[in-house]
């Protein structure tokens, strides 16, 4: 017949109390350990940076200038920098719109660059002025150092840059059509849209979505230089916020035109 065996007799409490400080202890100081090899190695000599490698097309920058503002505010050695607080260190750079960053064994950080590509000037409340690059971002720069001198100015509430630059694009060729380039695009805080063409003619496209806008623009050029011909003046602003036309006023002369009445203007 089987016996069974005994029970093993508990320890006493204040055995087993120091029994749970020595393994809290023993945590604590694996710990600490790691810890401070994480530091003595972030400070080591071993694995230093010894180059940074630049990709991506720079064009408003220099591997000189970015090396400059750069390279003293890196710390840390190939293992230990801390490649997000490296990453902000690049994209601080002026005209620097994003930086990606690995590393490169055994001795170099490789830093992709993407600079900002500025297509419009934009305007602020208080007439300060920054910059919308290709993705409708707006982004801090010396206005100085772009060469464009027509970048078309847009203006309207924080957050909409990109919605402007959308439409935009869809705005330039019907307008010049006429040729007149857009050089002013204004979005009010009710939703409401304004262009200025090259030579002052302001144009109040009214709100709604942009295939609307577009469409009453389209009708607008297809009609308007019948009624500009017709009066032989030159246009100063028109209002395509009516249901059925259009109100123009031209240099001394302000009438209202629907796109039948310009169709028949020659008849």
């Amino acid at each position: 017949m089987a016996s069974l065996a005994a029970p093993a007799p508990a320890l006493p409490f204040d055995v087993r109390l120091m029994n749970g400080v020595a393994t809290a202890l023993f945590a604590v100081a694996g710990v600490g350990l790691v810890a401070a090899g994480a530091v003595a190695l972030a400070r080591s000599p071993w694995f230093p940076i010894r180059a940074i490698q630049l990709e991506g097309e720079l064009q408003r920058n220099s591997v000189a200038t970015i090396r400059a503002n750069t390279t003293p505010r890196l710390a840390g050695n190939l293992l230990a920098i801390d490649l997000e607080r490296a990453r902000a260190v690049f994209e601080s750079v002026p005209w620097v719109r994003q930086a990606t960053l690995r590393r490169v064994w055994p001795d170099r950080l490789a830093v992709r660059l993407e600079e900002h590509r500025p297509v419009a000037l934009w305007t602020e409340a208080d007439g300060n002025h920054r910059l919308v690059n290709d993705r409708g971002e707006v982004f801090e720069a010396n206005l100085g150092d772009v060469e464009d001198e027509d970048l078309p100015e847009f203006s309207g509430p924080p957050g909409t840059a990109d919605a402007m630059l959308t439409l935009y694009r869809r705005l330039v060729p019907v307008f010049d059509a006429l040729g007149r380039p857009v050089r002013t695009l204004q979005l009010s805080g009710r939703g409401s849209w304004r262009v200025t063409l090259d030579g002052g003619a302001r144009i109040e496209l009214g709100r709604g979505s942009d295939d609307e806008v577009v469409a009453r623009s389209e009708r607008f050029v297809r009609t308007v230089g019948q009624v500009t011909e017709r009066w032989q003046r030159d246009l100063e602003s028109a209002d395509l916020r009516h249901a059925d036309g259009y109100a123009v006023r031209m240099r001394g002369i302000t009438t209202m035109v629907t796109p039948a009445a310009a169709r028949t203007t020659k008849r």
